[in-house]
């Protein structure tokens, strides 16, 4: 959480490899927690060519983490009528373990 106050640009790396590097302003636009909720009990389907990268779900409420920019996103998301519909930014912290992919479910129930 430190390096955000620090920082102006981000590599993440894994294995010896390097995942993405961008600036961090470019990195925080281009990935989103969306909280959304439907009045009905089953969800409609979500656009197949959005990039999920973790859904999480609590009741009628869900808590996906995308790719891509929130005006796209939510302009893709607004014609499945949702009753709430929110994003939110997330810390560099949360967009390191998503980016990874590999945090076990633990580590995800912690950060949403």
């Amino acid at each position: 959480r430190e390096l955000e106050d620090v920082c102006d640009h981000v590599g993440i790396m894994n294995h010896g490899k390097m995942l993405l590097e961008h600036p961090l302003s470019e990195l925080q636009d281009n990935i989103v927690k969306l909280q959304i909720a439907f009045a009905q009990e089953e969800p409609p389907a979500f656009p197949k060519d959005l990039h999920i990268l973790h859904t999480a779900q609590v009741g009628r409420v869900f808590t996906l983490i995308l790719r891509g920019s929130p005006g796209d996103i939510k302009a893709r998301m607004a014609p499945l009528n949702p009753i709430l519909m929110e994003a939110l930014p997330l810390s560099l912290e949360e967009i390191f373990i998503y980016e990874l992919g590999g945090a076990d479910d633990a580590a995800h129930k912690i950060l949403l």
